[in-house]
């Protein structure tokens, strides 16, 4: 399994020295490489925002999780599967048109300012600080840390495979 610190090594390795053009390329109805790291760049300021909103708040128990939220989870952190058709929250969806050089400086600075949150906040807030991710439940860092970890793997495959065309 690899760290979340190796994210930018996960999405951006192979966009590295690619051509404008390249994050620009999608099959019709599909995302591009600049979308996709723009996706993945809202999912990491939407849980960075959420831990830096929460973070002065007493102790949080975590709500029960449901039953579609338990498949989920063993679907996506058990075994990194996300069903097809999927569609991505609202929160996280790309705008029709990014700006590669928009789209890997926001990434970077969502990396960043999760690396930020998990040195303020632990070891010590590790099991008490909940931010609810929308199909899976509250996670806590460590589990979000995972879970951007697993889902940059994800659409790392739909960029090499866009690279391949």
């Amino acid at each position: 399994m690899k760290r979340f610190q190796d994210l930018p090594d996960i999405v951006l390795g192979p966009l590295a020295d690619r051509p404008d053009d390249d994050w620009q390329r999608a099959p019709a109805g599909k995302w591009t490489p600049a979308q996709i790291v723009e996706h993945l760049a809202l999912a990491l300021e939407w849980c960075a925002t959420g831990f830096e909103e929460r973070r002065a708040r007493d102790p949080m128990v975590r709500r029960p999780a449901t039953l579609p939220q338990r498949a989920a989870k063993l679907f996506v952190m058990g075994i990194g599967w996300f069903p097809p058709g999927l569609r991505a929250p609202e929160r996280s969806t790309p705008p029709p048109h990014v700006d590669r050089v928009a789209a890997e400086a926001h990434f970077r600075r969502g990396v960043e300012r999760t690396e930020e949150m998990a040195r303020l906040l632990l070891p010590a807030r590790a099991r008490d600080l909940f931010v609810k991710h929308i199909r899976l439940g509250d996670l806590t860092l460590p589990e979000w840390m995972e879970f951007h970890v697993i889902h940059a793997r994800h659409h790392a495959r739909q960029i090499r495979s866009r690279l391949r065309r």
